[in-house]
């Protein structure tokens, strides 16, 4: 059955790449991005499958009025994709508190306004499928990515709640969790660094930036296979949860996971022991 997907990012990255994947399978999509000209030089005119619309995700009225026309042209929405973001890094005393906010408005607040759009018309068709796009540092923080590791941590807590509010209407919440894929991420237009400096940070940042540098073009992941991935997630019956994708996030979450069942064991019993003891 023809899906009617809402991919947001969608004129760069893997939002082009996911909806490219979706177009191919016979379904329909809504692409937005701020700039409806570059959903047209990443997806071309829009067509019987393809609708582009403008949308900065931080305002709301603006994803209320994607939504609208989403319906209007498609009838529904069945795949809702919270695609649209960007990395903010640097220590996190080299940032500010403008820097934070600005990093919160597009990776969360932006997904909170977008998802409060779509809710009421995939609710009231009681099924459909939300992509929620985190980030392996949505699971393991790393230095120089805490207002990033931040975004995504927050993303995934939101997106687990909203998991259990929504089942019972038929719809189903997964966050995808990548590790590092061959896409723009690590170029300038995905990336943005603080601009305080402070010296005792010096020889560590300079490390930083040149590991982020190198990495960009060398990154494993094939951003086409993931969105074939998510393609057929959106047709599973019981599509999971999380969806760690890539080699090395899935070795990243083995060894967080084995981290913090050792730590658990090592403080079970001072952790169990600040129980009360309370009369029954």
């Amino acid at each position: 059955m023809q899906k009617t997907w809402f991919i947001t990012g969608a004129s760069r990255g893997l939002g082009t790449t996911i909806a490219k994947a979706a177009l191919q399978a016979g379904d329909r999509v809504v692409a937005t991005a701020r700039k409806q000209e570059d959903i047209v030089k990443g997806l071309g005119a829009d067509n019987d499958q393809l609708l582009g619309v403008a949308l900065d995700v931080t305002d709301a009225a603006q994803a209320q009025a994607a939504v609208q026309a989403a319906v209007s042209r498609f009838g529904s929405i069945d795949v809702l994709v919270n695609n649209a973001g960007y990395g903010h890094l640097g220590f996190f005393e080299e940032n500010t508190i403008q820097d934070a906010q600005a990093q919160f408005a597009t990776n969360l607040f932006g997904v909170f306004n977008v998802t409060w759009a779509a809710l009421p018309v995939m609710r009231a068709a009681r099924k459909g499928r939300i992509f929620n796009l985190s980030s392996i540092a949505g699971i393991l923080g790393v230095e120089s990515c805490s207002l990033y590791s931040a975004s995504k941590f927050a993303l995934e807590g939101f997106s687990e709640s909203l998991s259990r509010e929504v089942a019972p209407f038929g719809l189903f919440v997964t966050i995808v969790e990548p590790g590092p894929f061959r896409t723009d991420f690590l170029t300038g237009e995905s990336l943005r660094f603080g601009d305080t400096v402070v010296a005792d940070y010096d020889d560590r940042r300079d490390q930083r930036r040149a590991y982020f540098e190198q990495r960009n073009g060398q990154q494993p992941g094939d951003p086409a296979k993931l969105a074939e991935a998510l393609v057929r997630l959106a047709n599973e019956a019981e599509p999971p949860m999380r969806f760690i994708a890539g080699s090395m996030a899935v070795n990243a979450a083995d060894a967080k996971l084995a981290g913090m069942l050792a730590e658990l064991d090592r403080w079970r019993a001072l952790s169990v022991g600040t129980d009360g003891h309370y009369a029954a």
